[in-house]
């Protein structure tokens, strides 16, 4: 277990180098972002995925969003994509914002039980942002143990995951603390399953069919997810919150879940 300041430049450097080398060996690392600290896998490496999950006390049923270094990942990583979602994305990302889509179904990943879709983010910070444009997609739920608050410093997750994970990246306080706001984009019309960072008329002046959203408000999930979340709570369809993180998938990936894990990641 190492634990890397990353608010030193040439720390930040060797720690982003080791995340990169861990988590492609199917090692466990704990990111900042701009909601809250995630715990994070390689996408494509099921049995990372599994020891994600074993890591913070869940089962399949409860997936981790996957954060995302570009909006342009969202077409590899999705179908069906909605032009209110292409905009959503255009106004916030990189942010907190989790969107849950359909994915696409030739991916070679296991995410858990997330009845084909997948909780997407693009978080807003430099650190994840360098490490998820060197290793690709990565399935961030919110760094805390199952019914535990998120953690928002990088010594919060230690005291969680000790040696379970193998490098952290300690940025100091994560983002805001607040969950990533999660968007169901899986049916007819959008709905909100999680209000976190971004509210309801923040989404409505880009999608305003949000603002005549009746359905009833989810609770906030106990994340991120991710990172999520890795953001600060985790929903299940394929949402967590990061995430990271706004750390957990599709319904804190971030962090994402309602119809995943807990997320935004950080999740």
């Amino acid at each position: 277990m190492n634990v890397y300041d990353c608010q030193d430049p040439e720390e930040r450097s060797a720690g982003l180098d080791e995340a990169v080398n861990a988590l492609g060996r199917g090692a466990l690392a704990v990111i900042p972002t701009d909601t809250v600290y995630g715990i994070a896998a390689d996408a494509f490496d099921a049995r990372a995925v599994a020891a994600l999950l074993a890591a913070k006390g869940r089962g399949r049923q409860m997936p981790p969003p996957v954060l995302v270094g570009s909006p342009e990942t969202l077409d590899g990583l999705a179908t069906e994509v909605p032009g209110v979602v292409r905009d959503l994305v255009t106004a916030f990302w990189p942010g907190p914002l989790t969107i849950i889509c359909l994915a696409q179904p030739s991916l070679a990943w296991d995410l858990g039980d997330t009845d084909g879709t997948v909780a997407l983010r693009m978080p807003a910070d430099e650190t994840a942002l360098a490490l998820l444009r060197r290793t690709g997609p990565l399935a961030v739920s919110s760094a805390n143990l199952s019914g535990q608050p998120s953690a928002n410093t990088a010594a919060q997750a230690v005291a969680y995951f000790g040696d379970k994970v193998a490098v952290y990246l300690d940025a100091g306080h994560a983002g805001g603390g607040v969950a990533s706001t999660i968007v169901d984009a899986t049916a007819e019309r959008l709905t909100i399953l999680r209000q976190g960072a971004l509210s309801r008329a923040e989404l409505a002046a880009v999608a305003p069919e949000l603002a005549e959203d009746l359905a009833a408000e989810q609770p906030e999930a106990e994340d991120e997810v991710a990172a999520g979340e890795p953001e600060a709570a985790d929903t299940g369809s394929a949402v967590d919150d990061a995430e990271a993180a706004d750390t957990e998938p599709a319904a804190d990936a971030a962090a994402a879940e309602v119809p995943t894990g807990e997320g935004d990641a950080p999740r």
